[in-house]
């Protein structure tokens, strides 16, 4: 189907990013090592792997999409997803680049499994100027964001 353009409508659309629990994790700082301990990995070509039960519906909406972590009931990073794939025993493995990049806190409800987020409802990253800020409470993390600290 093509707009009055002549496009194809998800051509320009934006990307559809997930949200996930941050499961085991005790910290942003935890995670964040967790991820880049599987940069190296020839294992696993260098990514980080998740397993799913179900790939979504939704995959194709994803490309350039992040999975965007929660912990303690804030979103606090996000990590590029870069595709999903059969891991050949009945499931999937969401595949992330290694790599924690610190967003902007926003509460979120804890949940079960994985959701879609709507790019118009994504944390904006933090930037550069934001070192360190993975390992402060995601609380103050959340008011020093506010006020334009970090």
């Amino acid at each position: 189907m093509l707009d009055y353009d002549g496009h194809s409508p998800h051509m320009n659309a934006m990307p559809l990013h997930m949200t996930k629990i941050a499961f085991r994790s005790e910290s942003p700082a935890t995670l964040r090592r967790w991820l880049e301990s599987h940069a190296g990995n020839a294992a696993t070509n260098g990514e980080a792997r998740l397993t799913t039960r179900y790939k979504p519906k939704r995959f194709t909406e994803m490309a350039g999409g992040s999975l965007y972590w929660i912990h303690q009931k804030k979103i606090v990073g996000r990590s590029p997803i870069i595709g999903f794939q059969d891991n050949g025993e009945g499931r999937q493995w969401i595949r992330l680049e290694p790599k924690l990049i610190a967003v902007q806190t926003i509460p979120r409800r804890a949940h079960q499994g994985w959701r879609y987020l709507e790019d118009k409802d994504a944390p904006p990253d933090l930037g550069d100027g934001a070192e360190g800020a993975e390992d402060m409470p995601a609380e103050m993390l959340g008011e020093l964001s506010k006020l334009g600290l970090v």
